[in-house]
């Protein structure tokens, strides 16, 4: 396997695992902590790339990199890892 199919073969089961899992926003704070919806995330970081299940992201307030994971439904975000 090259680098590229492995990296997506591990996207692929990163992002199944994801959203194979109880998804409420109640849920992801219990595991996760801190939840965005995408209009909370829009205010708090700007997006500057994605490949589910990540989106790379600055914070808004501190210029601070890093990522987040989501899941598909209901669309949250979570898990926030600067760099």
């Amino acid at each position: 396997m090259t680098d590229r199919t492995e990296a997506e073969a591990i996207r692929r089961v990163m992002t199944q695992s994801i959203n194979a899992v109880e998804g409420s926003r109640e849920f992801l704070e219990a595991k996760h902590g801190q939840v965005w919806d995408t209009s909370e995330l829009q205010q708090e970081f700007e997006v500057l790339g994605f490949c589910s299940p990540c989106c790379v992201v600055r914070n808004r307030s501190n210029s601070q990199r890093g990522t987040v994971f989501f899941q598909h439904n209901p669309r949250f975000y979570f898990g926030f890892e600067p760099e």
